[in-house]
Formats: structure tokens, C-alpha cells, sequence
């Protein structure tokens, strides 16, 4: 196809694209600098766009066709990460979201040559997608509330995808942060009859979440990852104690239910010993649900540019993206790209094959074309 084969001589110019957003690495909702590089891009490339997106860092960019037609919208996230290095506080695009970011912008600004034929193309730049809420405070501003089928990108380490591969429905499950505080009673550690000791209680809890039991064809977890007990003195029995649990599910009807047998887990085991449990639900994201009419438009396009798609990739990581699905009731579907990327997501020193980068721009661009021009 035509409008593909330019893509490819554009390879210079989206790589530069990429550099630019590189070198521009923000914490989520402070993507102030990239914020102002997308929209300026879009502008002139004649898209109308819309700034502050829910009193955001958020970007949109809206295109219109003469005839009438779908709300298609594409999705990228903007936000880096941040670490400590050698004792200082850095931030590094280490999830990619640059080139996610890049990849849209390339594949916008092409269509834009050409214009749309029907519809409105709506591309949605997002920030905070690492902290979450970014995705609910872009829909929380009802300018996707018109929006009936989106697309997503998202780079992937090589364990699930090689430079070549990609997958039109990477499934990505249900991830959940639940926080207990636990209270008991103060005792010197010679009569610890008279207190209530929350390392006991704390124990009991650990056992108790760890026993917990779901149906075992739909993988979970759930697993204690903080406990803090103890005060200023050995012979003290602590009197508060705070724990942290990080919950996975496939699947959201798997999640409501692990939530609710956390919390009852913690609140009943660390009533054995006395102790009482505040337990809350501190948010997290839910598990993909795709369209599948959206799924086989995208598996299209990869084959397009590929040749072939990859089954669908099942990973327990956490996406925002699938709010769009669940709460803004938008069809959507969530590709894989497979970019060599080593040796992780998160890692610091994350690299990937930058020629990942035209297979993602071209796979867009054909999603967008086969919706809104051919």
C-alpha cells in the first residue's frame, strides 16, 4: 500500500520524533515539555487540539472527514519513570512510552496528509499512566464520550515478542494495591499478657492472605510486600503495624472476589489475637476486555505490515488503557509490539530495536485507514 510504502521513507523523521521525546522524560502528571511538543505537532499538521484535557498534562487531537462515520480514537501514554541513581533522583522513559507516543504522533501526522474520508479521529495522549488516573481523568472531562472504538499501543520485552511480531489483544489482567493498619495494645515486652501484639497479628494475616483460594483456572496472586511493626524500644509490644498487599486476577469478576477475600482475610486473622484491621482498597486497574470486531481490525493491520500476528498475549502485568473499555465503554483493542526490547520494562537501562518503531507507525496508520478511509 502507498500510504505504508511512505511511511517507510519517513524512517528519519520518526526517529528523530523518538530522540526528541527521549530527551524530554516527565513523571506523570508533569508531562509539561511533551505535552507542548504533541500539541505543537499536531497544530501544524491541522488537527484541532484541546490542551489540559481534565485539568491535565492530557493532549487531543481532532480530525474530521466530510462524510459521516465512526469516532475512532488512538491512545498513547506520555509519562516516564522515576528513579534513584547513584543517589540521584532521575527520571528515564523506561516503559516506553516515548516511543508509544512517537508511533501515534507519526501515524497522525501521515493521515493528516491524506485527510480522512469519514468519521473523527481523536488522538489521545495521556499522561500518568505509571501513577494511574490519567485514563479516568481523560474520560472524567467527557471529551471522549463520543468515542466508540479506540486502539492502543504498547512496546514489548522480548520474552513475549521479537522485532517482526506483534499481537492485536495483549491481555493484560486486573492489578490492585490493598493496605491494612493494624491496632492492638502497648505492653512491656516482660507481660505481653496485658498487650496486643500487631507482629502476631501481622503474622497471622500473612498466613491467612497466603491461603487464600480462587478458582484455578483464572491465575492470581496476592502476596504481602510491606510490614512495618515495632517502635523505639526492643521490650515494647507494638500497637500498630502497616501492611501492603499487591493483588493480581486475569480477569475482573476474579478480582472483586480476591478483593473480598483479602479484606476478609486480614480483618478475621488479625482478630485471632485482639487486634483490629483498617483495611482499604488503595485503586489499581482492571483486566482487559477487548472488542472482538476491534481485535480482528488490528490482527488485519499487524498481518498488513508483518505478515502475521501473534495469538493473543495473556500478562499479568497492569494497563490503565483498559478504563476506556470498562468504565468509558468504548470497543477497543490493545496491540503488542514486538521491538527486541532487553533485558525489561522498568529497567533503567531498557533498549529496544528502533526499527520497531516504523512497524508500529505503519500498523497504526493501517488501523486508521481501513476505519475512516478506504
Amino acid at each position: 500500500m502507498e500510504l505504508l510504502k511512505k511511511i517507510e521513507e519517513q524512517r528519519e523523521e520518526i526517529l528523530t520524533v523518538y530522540q526528541d521525546l527521549h530527551n524530554l522524560p516527565e513523571k506523570g502528571w508533569e508531562e509539561v515539555k511533551t505535552a507542548q511538543y504533541l500539541k505543537e505537532a499536531l497544530e501544524k499538521a491541522g488537527f484541532q487540539v484541546i490542551t489540559n484535557v481534565g485539568n491535565t498534562t492530557g493532549v487531543i487531537g481532532i480530525l474530521k472527514g466530510k462524510e459521516p462515520g465512526p469516532v475512532f480514537a488512538l491512545r498513547a501514554d506520555m509519562d516516564a519513570l522515576a528513579f534513584k541513581i547513584n543517589g540521584e533522583d532521575v527520571n528515564i522513559h523506561a516503559c516506553g512510552h516515548d516511543a508509544n507516543s512517537t508511533m501515534v504522533l507519526m501515524a497522525a501526522l501521515e493521515i493528516a496528509k491524506v485527510g480522512i474520508k469519514r468519521g473523527t479521529l481523536k488522538i489521545v495522549f495521556q499522561p500518568a499512566e505509571e501513577v494511574l488516573g490519567g485514563a479516568e481523568a481523560m474520560l472524567a472531562s467527557g471529551l471522549l464520550d463520543d468515542v466508540e472504538e479506540m486502539i492502543g499501543i504498547h512496546l514489548r520485552p522480548i520474552q513475549e515478542a521479537k522485532l517482526g511480531q506483534a499481537t492485536p489483544a495483549l491481555c493484560h489482567g486486573s492489578s490492585y494495591v490493598v493496605t491494612a493498619k493494624l491496632k492492638g495494645l502497648a505492653s512491656h515486652g516482660a507481660r505481653p499478657h496485658l498487650g496486643i501484639n500487631t507482629v502476631d497479628a501481622g503474622a497471622a494475616v500473612v498466613n491467612a492472605v497466603n491461603a487464600i483460594k480462587l478458582n484455578p483456572s483464572v491465575p492470581f496472586s496476592v502476596k504481602t510486600t510491606k510490614f512495618v511493626a515495632g517502635g523505639t524500644a526492643h521490650n515494647i509490644i507494638p500497637d500498630s503495624a502497616d501492611m501492603v498487599f499487591d493483588l493480581r486476577a486475569q480477569t475482573n469478576d476474579a478480582m472483586e472476589e480476591l478483593i473480598e477475600k483479602t479484606r476478609n482475610a486480614i480483618e478475621n486473622a488479625a482478630a485471632t489475637v485482639g487486634a483490629k484491621a483498617e483495611v482499604t482498597i488503595k485503586g489499581g486497574v482492571p483486566g482487559a476486555e477487548y472488542d472482538g470486531e476491534m481485535v480482528a481490525r488490528a490482527k488485519q493491520a499487524i498481518e498488513a505490515v508483518l505478515g502475521k500476528a501473534l495469538d493473543p498475549i495473556v500478562t499479568p502485568g497492569g494497563e490503565d488503557f483498559h478504563y476506556y473499555s470498562t468504565k468509558g465503554k468504548i470497543k477497543t483493542a490493545y496491540i503488542g509490539l514486538g521491538a527486541d526490547l532487553e533485558p525489561g520494562l522498568h529497567h533503567p537501562e531498557m533498549k529496544f530495536n528502533l526499527d520497531a518503531l516504523v512497524n508500529g507507525t505503519k500498523i497504526i496508520t493501517y488501523c486508521i485507514y481501513q476505519r475512516l478511509i478506504a
